[in-house]
């Protein structure tokens, strides 16, 4: 009995969706085709673009603090400062210093590790001796609040200088 239901109503669709007139539509169709055609409005000018070149991108950064030039005692000259340009990278000098998050430390044994989060989220153990920042930092000393730690940053004069800087613990 459902069978010959279904059936008789697949039947029905079918001779429903067949007989259909379609020339009213085709009237309609023809009608608008006859229509007059309107103009298109033409295109407007543009100005052509002026390209702007930034030139400051190796200068410092306004936010980064600024570097002073303390000269030697009776005139000698400060110790010669310089980056080792040779050794290895570790991963967050890739991030500036203002990017990086200090989020927690671990004690291992006598020794503090500071938690660092950088800026696509990932988060580093640090231990002094390491580098961080853009600025060849490298980590001095971890207590439960800060990392302190030294970058050496070009002096303007084709030298070198040690700047002091910390990153304290985020809350």
């Amino acid at each position: 009995m459902i069978r010959l239901l279904l059936l008789l109503s697949m039947i029905f669709l079918l001779v429903a969706c067949g007989g259909r007139d379609t020339r009213d539509l085709q009237q309609e169709l023809a009608r608008i085709a006859s229509l007059p055609g309107g103009e298109v409005e033409p295109l407007p000018q543009f100005e052509d673009y002026d390209s702007f070149t930034y030139n400051a991108a190796s200068m410092r950064s306004p936010f980064d603090l600024p570097v002073t030039v303390v000269p030697g005692r009776d005139g000698e000259e400060p110790d010669p400062v310089q980056p080792d340009l040779d050794r290895v990278r570790e991963p967050l000098e890739a991030y500036s210093l203002a990017n990086l998050q200090m989020v927690g430390t671990l004690s291992r044994g006598d020794q503090m590790v500071a938690l660092v989060r950088d800026p696509d989220g990932g988060v580093h153990r640090v231990v002094p001796g390491q580098y961080m920042g853009r600025n060849h930092g490298q980590v001095e000393r971890v207590t439960a609040d800060e990392i302190a730690l030294t970058e050496i940053v070009p002096a303007g004069d084709g030298g070198w200088l040690e700047r002091p800087r910390n990153l304290g613990l985020s809350r």
